[in-house]
């Protein structure tokens, strides 16, 4: 366990929902008799959503039972992949790519921006436990660099400005379009089509 998930109070339990325990049951009978623990991921990820997107030490005790894992054996899965939070987090985990693409596109100025207008840093959660900033490794959008995942959305072609704006968004309780923030269509050039433009006649 790390020292953030040492340094929480832990609930005493956890136990699924009837709507998620059957979730979980259909997920277990997607692997082979005995193999059952490959369905640890898709359980601990299941459990994070339903506690508030994070994963107290009681949930991954749970998923270990289930799956007949020794307990070690998930809190490794769930220390090594950053997609698993040992803490609590607020309702809204904007998680920024920094990684080379983002960084030539300007990504420190988006950190910096977000930094500003919530009044925390990389790492922290706001007073009102409604935004927590974080640092992320390749999203997979490169060529729509910069851009940041915030809770199971994607948001590219991000700058200064218009990342405070989905922020503000955010805190009317909005939930922004995502995608690119430019304007363009998918990944095609920042200024649009520049061959193909035209379909030569017969």
């Amino acid at each position: 366990m790390t020292d953030a998930a040492i340094d929480v109070k832990q609930p005493e339990s956890f136990a699924f929902t009837p709507e998620n325990l059957a979730q979980v049951k259909k997920i277990i009978l997607r692997y082979p008799e005995g193999r059952q623990a490959s369905a640890v991921l898709p359980l601990l990820a299941l459990a994070q959503k339903q506690h508030a997107n994070w994963l107290p030490k009681a949930a991954m005790d749970r998923v270990a039972d289930m799956l007949g894992m020794a307990p070690i054996r998930v809190y490794e899965v769930a220390t090594f992949y950053s997609m698993y939070n040992l803490a609590p987090v607020g309702k809204h985990m904007i998680e920024l790519c920094t990684t080379t693409p983002c960084w030539l596109r300007g990504s420190d100025d988006i950190v910096k921006a977000c930094e500003k207008h919530l009044g925390v840093a990389l790492g922290e959660t706001t007073a009102d436990g409604q935004f927590t900033l974080k640092e992320a490794e390749c999203l997979g959008a490169c060529v729509n660099a910069p851009m940041a995942q915030i809770g199971e959305r994607f948001y590219e072609d991000l700058t200064s400005e218009n990342v405070v704006s989905l922020i503000d968004s955010l805190k009317r309780g909005e939930v922004p379009k995502s995608g690119p923030q430019s304007g363009r269509c998918s990944s095609e050039p920042q200024g649009g089509p520049t061959t193909l433009k035209a379909r030569k006649s017969a």
